[in-house]
């Protein structure tokens, strides 16, 4: 299967796991209606459909809040932006994304937006400190991959319905737990809404998971396939998963738009807890994403990384 085929396959898969999310939020709904009256289910699911409007029209300042990633003046950064059009272009963009910078010593890299058009890949100064300029690009290759294959678009549909149903489920949980139940529900009716309503979030965390981990290997993938470099793209997922710096406004409901999961370390893979927990983390293993660049690529990387002049000294030099 062409790695074309693969993204294609994943997009039905995803458009259906986003149906789950609909499906999903008419549970809650209905949870409600049944634990306290069907006309409050009903105004819990259009209230939800509001708040989710809004909070995808707001989406993209949401996520800039989320991240601190803050806009660049015109003049710049303008190395680093040829860098984003660079790979623009070979990915076939319409336009070229948005650059914004996060001010922050992690090395790390994101994409959002909801369509190509209205896009920004956002990196951390830590990454142009940390990363050599072929790394750097390939990291730049994963984003815009991410944002070719419309990922963005779906991750942002997901984070806004994980948020909307965790919102209106812990509402109606709390409000179960402290006494309110309708008098026609009786004990095991108002159980079973109380169990459901408890893990409704769970159920939308473990469905905005799955969108996400399989993700990752195709913008690994697509991003070796834009700068014909496989070996660019794990030598930079090596270097951030031996890097320890912890971004320090980790947000959990943006964990899944970054090249690395700001809200887990990879370096602590190697003990069986972490290796099983990293199951229901939002990006899979470090170690398993470079083996599969180094099977397609036909490579083996080096244990040590050679050191490299990070493209933050040839900002200084074009400055």
């Amino acid at each position: 299967m062409t790695l074309q085929q693969q993204i294609r396959s994943n997009r039905l898969r995803s458009t259906i796991v986003v149906a789950g999310f609909a499906l999903l939020l008419l549970l809650v709904a209905g949870l409600i209606g049944l634990a306290f009256d069907l006309s409050l289910g009903a105004l819990a699911l259009g209230a939800a459909a509001l708040y989710g409007v809004f909070a995808l029209l707001r989406s993209r300042r949401m996520i800039s809040g989320f991240t601190r990633a803050q806009e660049l003046a015109p003049g710049e950064l303008v190395p680093l932006r040829r860098l984003v059009e660079n790979v623009s272009i070979a990915a076939g963009l319409p336009v070229t994304p948005e650059v914004r910078i996060v001010d922050d010593p992690a090395p790390n890299a994101f994409a959002a937006g909801l369509r190509p058009q209205s896009s920004y890949v956002g990196v951390t100064t830590g990454l142009l400190r940390v990363m050599p300029k072929r790394e750097l690009e390939a990291v730049l290759a994963h984003e815009i991959s991410h944002v070719r294959n419309r990922d963005t678009y779906l991750m942002t549909m997901a984070t806004v319905f994980a948020g909307v149903i965790a919102l209106v489920a812990d509402i109606g949980f709390r409000t179960l737990a402290y006494g309110g139940r309708s008098r026609k529900a009786g004990a095991l009716v108002g159980l079973l809404a109380l169990v459901g309503l408890l893990l409704a979030p769970y159920a939308a965390l473990l469905l905005r998971m799955s969108l996400s981990r399989r993700r990752e290997f195709l913008a690994d993938a697509g991003a070796a396939e834009l700068l014909n470099d496989p070996e660019a793209m794990a030598l930079a997922l090596r270097r951030l998963e031996l890097d320890t710096t912890t971004i320090r406004y980790a947000e959990a409901t943006t964990a899944h738009l970054w090249v690395e999961s700001p809200t887990e370390r990879v370096g602590a893979e190697g003990s069986g807890i972490l290796e099983f927990s990293s199951w229901f983390n939002t990006h899979p293993p470090m170690r398993s994403r470079i083996a599969a660049l180094e099977e397609a690529g036909g490579f083996r990387l080096p244990e040590r990384l050679a050191p490299g002049e990070p493209f933050a000294a040839e900002l200084s030099l074009a400055g």
